[in-house]
């Protein structure tokens, strides 16, 4: 500070230092350049020193201490105009530390969450497994990077329970999302192993390791393209990759979208063999929302295809993904 607190509190209090009796700190000679300042705030009973005599000068003082000054010496009549006028620039700039303080500890958050299934089925369509039987905790880590981009992790991992399941025991824990959100110009940018979900979820709903790209707000167009993650097992390639685009536009309650997605090299079993599959789909649709109640519609067309030739006769069941 360009002048101490003391000297300025001394200065809007208004009245001269040699009114008072002596400076009562053993630790401020009487050549201090404050030591008429302080001399005044002592005897005006706005500053007490340390109760040992000492008022402790080169001390930092606490937003506690700071509370208890300035309150005594608005009892005793000071100028607190005369003192923000005079400590403007200090003030301010503690506001911005303060505020981008705050803004550094709100940066992280680390949420969690526990979900235990049941589900009993018929052993005959489900690979002889008569029921499922896990938990599977999660822990989310957000934060901002800046004021344009936030970062989102999360980490997973499932214990079976079922004594006969094919993982049991050999669970891990893995990141299951990993992704940043900004801007780049006017462009929304979603990137890395996110959520994606592609006509409404007919087409997918899971994770994918790419990266989306919109712009508008009313009116938006879409593109995307990465890789689906979502295989069970270690078999990672099973959904194959993926691009496309949509366009989508929203006139209050009614929300409408067409797009398109090519997927490429997905794993299936057709009759007679394993095939890596290409499906290029496309979509339609709409939604009404009438207030608790929404309708919606969509068309999908898909032509899946094995080296350039149709393919009609795919077993959707053996998909290996999960």
């Amino acid at each position: 500070m360009k002048k101490s607190l003391v000297l300025a509190m001394a200065m809007a209090l208004g009245v001269t230092a040699s009114a008072y009796a002596a400076n009562p700190f053993s630790d401020v000679p009487a050549g201090h350049w404050a030591y008429d300042s302080i001399n005044k705030l002592a005897a005006a009973g706005v500053i007490e020193g340390y109760g040992d005599s000492t008022f402790g000068g080169d001390k930092l003082m606490t937003r506690y201490e700071m509370a208890q000054i300035v309150a005594k010496a608005m009892a005793k009549g000071a100028n607190v105009d005369k003192l923000a006028a005079e400590f403007a620039d200090e003030l301010d700039n503690l506001g911005v530390r303060v505020a981008n303080l705050e803004k550094k500890a709100d940066n992280v958050k680390v949420t969690g969450e526990l979900r235990y299934k049941y589900m009993s089925k018929k052993d005959d369509a489900n690979d002889g497994q008569s029921f499922e039987n896990d938990l599977r905790s999660r822990i989310w880590v957000t934060g901002q990077i800046n004021d344009d981009w936030s970062y989102t992790g999360m980490i997973e991992n499932t214990q079976d329970f079922y004594g006969e399941s094919a993982n049991k025991g050999d669970e891990d824990t893995s990141f299951q999302r990993a992704y940043v959100e900004g801007k780049i110009g006017g462009l929304n940018v979603t990137a890395g192993r996110y959520n994606a979900f592609f006509a409404n979820g007919n087409i997918y709903d899971a994770r994918v390791d790419g990266a989306e790209v919109s712009y508008g707000d009313k009116v938006k167009v879409t593109g995307f393209a990465g890789k689906g993650t979502d295989a069970a097992g270690t078999d990672a390639e099973s959904n194959g990759t993926y691009a496309g685009g949509e366009l989508s536009a929203n006139f209050n309650k009614l929300n409408v979208a067409a797009g398109y997605v090519n997927f490429t090299d997905i794993k299936a079993t057709s009759a007679q063999h394993e095939t890596d599959l290409d499906d290029a789909i496309w979509y339609v649709g709409a939604d009404y929302n009438f207030g608790d109640v929404t309708l919606s519609g969509m068309y999908l067309k898909g032509d899946a295809s094995e080296n350039g030739e149709d393919v009609t006769d795919v077993n959707t069941d053996g998909w290996t993904a999960g």
